[in-house]
């Protein structure tokens, strides 16, 4: 047998796809709404714990403009 014949007479490998398990489809989307869920429990706590501050106001936009504005400011 020659070199090339040697090279043919191997058996060949299928590919197999691997069938993706159900933790790992869940991993895309529990890990982004776990993160989600700790901005805004930080958001939370920060405002409304360390600055003594009302909850409602939390989400509005103008609060954190005003926190941006006084971060980054020139």
């Amino acid at each position: 047998m020659t070199e090339t014949q040697q090279q043919n007479s191997k058996p060949e490998k299928k590919e197999v796809k691997k069938k993706k398990s159900g933790w790992s489809i869940a991993r895309w989307f529990l890990v982004p709404a776990l993160l989600v869920l700790a901005l805004a429990g930080g958001m939370v706590a920060g405002y409304v714990v360390l600055g003594k501050q009302d909850i409602g106001s939390v989400w509005q936009w103008s609060t954190w403009e005003h926190v941006y504005n006084l971060v980054f400011a020139p």
